[in-house]
């Protein structure tokens, strides 16, 4: 049996994670940090100096887990990027130290690819996962991007955001609303027992692109044309503005990902990224599944946002065909 140990470090979360060659998750460890939340955003140099603390335990812990030794590790995963490139030098330099000092292979992994990979991700060994061609909605804070996926190793970004991100209306949103920071859980709460009163305006860009940038200015002009007329307005309607933002986020999102199932004809769908944890985007996708006789696959809440077993199954792919790292390589932020 093989065993991968996958670094993640590309932003605010020091995770470890071990995978045996079967796919199946034997640990999966993440170190939040919670000074971010004063700061209502992600401060760089606080998080590299977080993820330096973290690193050591994180990787113990997930060996205990596991219940292997590092000797017993066929290889060492690490996100290269993007990210934050303070946080991923801390992971980066440290995969390169403990492949080096174990004389084991090193695996570099895209970060945006891992998040796509997550649904190949076993917790029992005969879990469902998508077969190919499929279609996956990657939905992050700091990318929107619909992907075409031919194979583990071959992947096309066939629509894409043009400024925006939808993770980064919603944040932007919940700011305006003075949400704590993360912002998206916290819509998705309110969301549920509101209604979407209001009527934001869509941009429409052709193809499968998307564009968020009038959405987020769309929201913040009506907002504050409402607190012109009462004051009050956010305090008295948090609810159902929130749902409004979610539904218009969702709207936008799918009204794309349900033409390029059409264009495509593919009836395997996904959805990956840390905004496929919002719940209206998993109960429509289901739905829209239904509508196009679509297989959908959601991964669970754990593997939505950033973790290391998605990169240890990325590094899985890259192992079984002896795509190796050198210890040169450096990493990237874009």
């Amino acid at each position: 049996m093989k065993y991968i140990l996958a670094i993640e470090s590309s932003c605010d979360d020091t995770s470890c994670s071990i995978i045996d060659s079967s796919f199946c998750v034997l640990s999966n460890v993440t170190a939040s940090q919670e000074v971010h939340k004063i700061y209502g955003g992600v401060v760089p140099e606080l998080a590299s100096r977080a993820h330096q603390q973290n690193i050591i335990p994180v990787v113990d812990k997930a060996l205990k887990d596991a219940k292997i030794t590092k000797q017993q590790l066929s290889a060492v995963a690490f996100t290269r990027g993007p990210g934050l490139m303070g946080s991923l030098l801390v992971g980066v330099s440290f995969a390169k130290s403990f492949a080096r000092a174990l004389n084991i292979p090193l695996i570099d992994v895209n970060h945006l690819e891992a998040h796509v990979l997550a649904h190949f991700i076993k917790d029992t060994p005969d879990q469902k996962v998508p077969q190919f061609p499929f279609l996956c909605l990657l939905v992050s804070g700091g990318n929107t991007q619909i992907i075409l996926l031919e194979s583990p190793r071959k992947m096309q970004v066939i629509g894409k955001t043009i400024d925006d991100a939808a993770g980064e209306t919603i944040d932007k949103a919940a700011k305006i609303l003075s949400l704590p920071y993360p912002g998206g859980p916290h819509i998705d709460i309110l969301a549920k027992e509101g209604k979407p009163t209001l009527a934001f305006s869509q941009s429409n860009i052709k193809n499968y692109d998307y564009s968020f940038s009038g959405l987020k200015t769309s929201i913040l002009y009506t907002l504050r044309d409402k607190l012109k007329e009462n004051p009050n307005y956010i305090q008295e309607n948090l609810n159902d503005i929130a749902a409004s933002v979610q539904k218009a986020v969702v709207d936008s999102l799918l009204g794309k990902f349900e033409k390029a199932i059409k264009d495509t004809k593919i009836k395997t769908i996904a959805v990956a990224g840390g905004v496929s944890a919002n719940s209206e985007l998993r109960r429509r996708l289901q739905e829209l599944g239904e509508k196009h006789k679509c297989e959908v696959f959601i991964p669970k809440f754990s593997y939505t946002t950033d973790n290391a077993a998605m990169v240890a199954v990325a590094g899985l792919f890259k192992f079984q065909q002896q795509d190796f790292a050198h210890l040169g390589l450096a990493a990237y932020a874009r």
